[in-house]
């Protein structure tokens, strides 16, 4: 069975590596400065597994920079103004305010920046004996499966609460953030000018929890649940789990299974119900449902550790749909007509 289509990302990511490979040492390392510390992670490890790339893909990723360059004009104006707009389009007014305050006033962010490099352990090693409180400020911070990554390493009862403070967080106020500042010598400058950023709350937590995997997800639930039905409720829905690709409409499970390669989609049907299997081989070619079939019966046993691992990959395309508009969590983009 052929392999899927890299999706444009991923094509993405394979043209940079190529291109810093070929401009040497001294050039790649300084365009590694400017990349954030995920970008550096992707592009190096496939840096890492670059032996040889035929001619025809080397030309093309060569000519494809040369044009990019070729085509830069003078910029705007108001860069300032230029920046504000792109983001409020991009990520709507709340989502981008904070960014906006970032990028356009130079808010010192070097303490969260820094945390963003470092593995989930050594951050949950650093933050353990703080506060929950300020343990959960911090990690509204950080990307979700970050988060949830410094979550698990954290003790039980640690962990509830700080999901349980997540949760019922609705913004960080200034002082909070001075909080972050001792814990972290310098996360933002300017406390007292900062606006209250719209971070936390039952859909951060929930996003956090869905890269802790089923058993985490139950115990924080249980313990939030104890304390706050209606939280634990509030926190249940928001969360979308890889059973939940069966409330995808077949025009946006369609729009994922594009960009979701073969032993990706293997790995993680491995694991998956009946149900799931067959609305998967329901929306695509008879030819390619007859071969994921024949790839299902043909792999041996996988580690639940894999499975989990690639259903998550897919679940994080489908948020990335989602925050597109492509694609509606929980279906409802297909009407019913009487």
């Amino acid at each position: 069975m052929t392999t899927a289509s890299p999706s444009p990302e991923e094509d993405g990511v394979q043209a940079g590596a190529i291109l810093l490979m070929a401009i040497g040492e001294e050039n790649a390392a300084e365009v590694f400065k400017h990349l954030g510390p995920k970008e550096v992670q992707r592009i190096g490890e496939r840096m890492a597994k670059l032996t040889t790339v035929s001619d025809e893909l080397f030309d093309s990723v060569l000519t494809r920079f040369g044009g990019s360059v070729e085509s830069q004009r003078s910029l705007v104006g108001d860069t300032g103004a230029y920046v504000s707009s792109v983001l409020k389009r991009a990520l709507g007014d709340d989502k981008a305010s904070l960014l906006i305050d970032r990028i356009l006033q130079g808010r010192d962010v070097s303490g969260i920046e820094s945390l963003k490099w470092m593995d989930a352990p050594s951050i949950a090693e650093l933050i353990r004996n703080e506060h929950p409180q300020i343990i959960a400020s911090i990690l509204v911070h950080l990307d979700r499966d970050q988060a949830s990554g410094v979550l698990v390493a954290l003790p039980d009862r640690v962990r509830n609460d700080v999901v349980l403070r997540i949760a019922r967080l609705d913004g960080i106020q200034p002082n909070a953030l001075k909080e972050l500042n001792d814990v972290l010598s310098q996360v933002l400058a300017g406390g007292d000018r900062i606006k209250k950023a719209a971070l936390g709350g039952p859909k951060t937590a929930a996003e956090i929890m869905n890269f802790l995997g089923s058993s985490n997800e139950s115990a924080v639930l249980d313990a939030i649940r104890e304390g706050d039905a209606d939280l634990a409720q509030k926190i249940e829905e928001q969360m979308f789990t890889f059973d939940d690709l069966l409330k995808l409409d077949n025009k946006a499970l369609q729009l994922v299974l594009k960009e979701v390669a073969t032993d990706s989609l293997v790995v993680a049907l491995k694991g998956a119900a009946p149900e799931m299997r067959e609305k998967v081989f329901a929306n695509m070619s008879s030819r390619a449902a007859e071969a994921l079939k024949e790839d299902l019966e043909s792999r041996g046993p996988v580690r639940v550790s894999e499975v989990e691992g690639e259903q998550k990959e897919i679940l994080k395309i489908v948020r990335r749909l989602a925050d597109e508009g492509q694609v509606v969590l929980g279906g409802g983009s297909e009407e019913s007509f009487v």
